[in-house]
């Protein structure tokens, strides 16, 4: 069996995406030099270099990667071996232009970018499972190998191809998840604007159309074009796996990032021998540092709870938003650290040496354009040393305190055409839950709703619009034993097929909530609702209103103003042993606080009201001991409350009661005991 963590590496991974066939040789050896110097433990290599590797139609040129691998296998640095299988050379496309991928609308991209692949074309498979093949030969039982790296962030910018190979492919895909015609057309409801089919042969990919699209169709093709991406991706493993037997293979996964929601992480997850995953913050105003955490938390979730490894960030600005600001002083490092709290087993960066030419010459690296007398330079050698004195940490586990479900296939549904009100975005909703928890210091897993949910004493639905029979069966199941259930409005509303249950919304929730919902009542752009306490307190929610009717949940908010006005805004239903609370309308973050406040009362979740806002506390947990991380997001002094003796490991310092904590630090405690 393949190893899950890179082969022969006995550190926290350290270093980033290396790219020598930019640089002369001539700078190769000062990179290594520099690699040492800064700490590096592990570099990603090769990611791009397809037309390099083979300049020609098999014609292959292996030398240049022979001298770097084995320079930085005498320097004592591993090696994250790339299939390059994201960038076909130009020949290839000269000579299969059809494995140019084709919009909805029938334009077919052009050769000149990143990433532009039909993922059905056998071309393609053919060619990519064959330089995978030579690389494995070649490289399988070289002493530098830690882990491939298959690929590169399947889904960006390209997931769905809608050309005739992939209308082909769509057909043989449905007749094996259908086995006949007839059983699609229940599925879609065709019957629907006549719709119907007689033949397989008769369906194809939902492309351009004068009006909205067959929504379960859409869905489907979602599903189909992730399902092909993954394909590639095992065929590939499989070929690594055969070839360079225990060595992991991964591909580098961006969870959390909007930009890559055609992903179903869920089931790749199940794929890779070593979860990794690329993040980058989005500076749009918000606090970075909570989506930081959040990346990190579904992340590791997807590892089923195990350690995952960090493969790309960024030491300092990205060149690919609309405004791109440089990190603060410090902000690298309590981001790498961060991300290590919450379960990877290292900080990786794109890239090494910041390039000279090209689309991302303006992206940040661990060595800047100006060279080792820079501010990022001093802190990445000195990331590189806390690193270090972390290596006990690698191989142990994050805890969570409570659970947050997530499912792709849910935004996906979610985010066709023809919904309520264009005003309600999911992804909203599950950042602001998860924003709540995290402002009273909780660690969050993530889980699939059909998931075994009974260690969590608090589970939150944000907005699962599609959720199955079996998942509303596992909530319902969650607090008959015992758990507290918070569910946010517009979930459980159709099936897989984006069909909506039978009876009254909210369909797969009906019996645990215990009520139910006569008819959705969006509001328009800029208006408010009024909900009232039993106390005569007062919150406001916009976007969403509903006319909620009790089935056995008792009215805890009710709505003051508005078409709703009288109607339960919040409710909760106890249930066997325990609590489930309905929220029928969209709350700020006062509103949710109050609401998950109390919520946390009957899970029996204490509350840290000792620790400051963002100042985040983390703890890993395994063989070689129990690590507290206390990471201070803030430009004040803190005191963080230690429940046991320890050694603060990025000092040395002994610490005991109440940890020092300086504004913009982190320190790591490894508790006694």
């Amino acid at each position: 069996m393949p190893e899950t963590s890179p082969r022969g590496l006995t550190r926290l991974a350290f270093g980033g995406d290396y790219n020598p066939e930019q640089w002369p040789e001539s700078v190769w050896h000062e990179d290594v030099r520099l690699m040492r110097e800064a700490g590096v433990t592990m570099v990603s290599l090769g990611i791009f270099s397809w037309a390099l590797l083979e300049p020609s139609p098999g014609v292959y040129d292996f030398g240049w990667l022979d001298r770097i691998v084995d320079l930085l296998h005498e320097n004592g640095i591993r090696v994250d071996l790339g299939t390059p299988t994201v960038c076909p050379p130009a020949w290839f496309y000269r000579a299969h232009p059809e494995a140019l991928p084709v919009s909805r609308e029938g334009v077919r991209y052009e050769f000149g970018s990143r990433a532009a692949i039909c993922h059905s074309n056998a071309d393609y498979r053919a060619a990519a499972a064959t330089i995978t093949g030579k690389l494995a030969e070649r490289y399988g039982d070289h002493p530098a190998l830690a882990m491939w790296h298959v690929h590169n962030e399947y889904g960006v910018p390209v997931s769905a191809c809608y050309c005739d190979s992939c209308a082909a492919h769509f057909r043989r895909w449905l007749r094996t998840t259908y086995e006949n015609v007839e059983a699609v057309n229940e599925a879609w409801g065709t019957a629907f604007w006549g719709q119907r089919y007689a033949g397989f042969d008769q369906i194809n990919p939902p492309r351009a159309t004068p009006t909205a699209v067959n929504p379960a169709q859409a869905l489907d093709y979602k599903r189909f074009a992730d399902d092909t991406m993954r394909e590639n991706f095992c065929a590939e493993r499989d070929i690594l796996h055969r070839l360079s037997p225990g060595v992991p293979v991964t591909t580098n996964f961006m969870t959390a990032l909007s930009q890559c929601d055609s992903v179903d992480y869920w089931a790749w997850g199940r794929e890779v021998d070593l979860v990794t995953n690329d993040h980058y913050l989005i500076t749009d105003g918000r606090r970075t540092h909570v989506n930081l955490a959040m990346a990190a938390d579904l992340t590791r979730s997807v590892a089923g709870g195990a350690p995952w490894l960090l493969l790309e960030h960024s030491t300092s600005g990205v060149n690919w938003q609309p405004r791109n600001p440089a990190k603060a002083p410090g902000q690298m490092a309590r981001n790498s650290l961060a991300h290590v709290a919450r379960g990877s087993d290292g900080a990786m960066f794109f890239q090494w040496r910041q390039s000279r030419r090209g689309a991302e010459k303006f992206h940040s690296a661990m060595l800047p354009h100006g060279g080792t007398d820079t501010r990022v330079w001093r802190e990445v050698v000195e990331l590189g040393a806390s690193l270090d004195s972390l290596s006990t940490v690698r191989g142990s586990r994050t805890e969570a305190d409570v659970a947050v479900l997530w499912d792709w296939h849910s935004w996906w549904a979610q985010n066709l055409e023809w919904r309520p009100s264009e005003d309600h975005d999911p992804r909203e909703r599950a950042d602001a839950f998860y924003e709540a928890l995290y402002d009273r210091h909780l660690t969050v897993d993530f889980a699939h709703p059909e998931a075994d949910l009974s260690r969590y004493p608090l589970v939150v639905v944000p907005a699962l619009y599609l959720m199955t029979e079996a998942a509303g069966n596992n909530l319902k199941e969650y607090v008959e034993r015992g758990g507290t259930l918070v569910v946010s409005y517009f979930s459980g509303i159709v099936d897989e097929h984006d069909a909506v249950h039978p009876g009254a919304y909210p369909g797969a929730l009906r019996d645990v909530l215990g009520l139910t919902v006569e008819e959705f009542s969006p509001l328009l752009q800029g208006q408010l609702v009024r909900i009232t306490g039993p106390d005569g307190s007062e919150l406001a929610g916009d976007v969403w209103s509903e006319f909620v009717v009790p089935r056995g949940a008792e009215t805890v908010w009710t709505y003051a103003d508005g078409l709703t006005a009288g109607r339960p805004a919040v409710t909760r239903h106890h249930l066997g042993e325990g609590t489930a609370w309905y929220v029928s309308t969209r709350l700020a973050a006062e509103g949710l606080d109050a609401l998950l406040g109390w919520a946390l009362e009957d899970a029996r979740v204490a509350p840290r009201a000792d620790l400051p806002r963002d100042v985040e506390v983390v703890r890993r947990t395994g063989e070689s001991g129990s690590y507290l991380f206390a990471i201070n997001h803030t430009g004040s002094d803190a005191k963080v409350p230690l429940e046991a003796h320890g050694t603060e490991l990025l000092t040395g310092e002994r610490a005991a009661g109440r940890l020092a904590l300086p504004a913009g630090a982190v320190r790591v405690v490894r508790l006694d005991g």
